[in-house]
């Protein structure tokens, strides 16, 4: 009985000096957020000087926003603004007033330009803008400040501006 358990701590014995040395493990990388794209500064910039040369204070335009938020608050709306002033806010579909707590934050053009260098400030881990190429506004802005978080994206969409009296 003696003889298996020699060849027992033999054979464990032998394991022993033939194991591999673990080395350390490497260190952690972090994801870190990219710095705000220069290109997207000098857009953001070049578009915002576009929009405020328009000197347009009278305006209505569709707006849609896409996000992990209350269904009123996805629904697509018509924005009216007087005087550089939110004068209403109707839902599309059925003309009536929306909420505007729900859509204080994207309530007019300039605006929306403030949730885009909030973005480049915060240097969202996505950003992508699209302008409109005559007036300067934006007409989609997309943002995932982290993207390590699920559900902190949001998509906006602007359309159909119109200067009006």
């Amino acid at each position: 009985m003696r003889l298996p358990i020699a060849i027992s701590a033999v054979l464990v014995a032998s394991l022993s000096f033939s194991a591999p040395v673990i080395s350390q493990p490497p260190p952690i990388q972090v994801a870190k957020t990219p710095a705000p794209s220069s290109l997207a500064l000098e857009q953001f910039k070049i578009n915002y000087r576009l929009w405020r040369r328009q000197k347009i204070s009278n305006y209505r335009y569709e707006f849609t926003r896409s996000c992990y938020c209350l269904p009123k608050a996805t629904e697509p709306v018509i924005i009216k603004v007087r005087n550089r002033v939110t004068s209403s806010i109707t839902y599309k579909a059925t003309q009536k007033p929306a909420d505007a707590e729900l859509f204080k934050q994207y309530n007019t053009i300039p605006k929306l330009f403030d949730i885009i260098r909030d973005a480049l400030i915060r240097k969202a881990a996505k950003l992508t803008v699209q302008y409109d190429p005559i007036l300067g506004y934006p007409t989609q802005i997309n943002i995932d400040y982290n993207s390590q978080i699920a559900d902190d994206e949001i998509f906006l969409t602007i359309s159909n501006l119109q200067k009006t009296n």
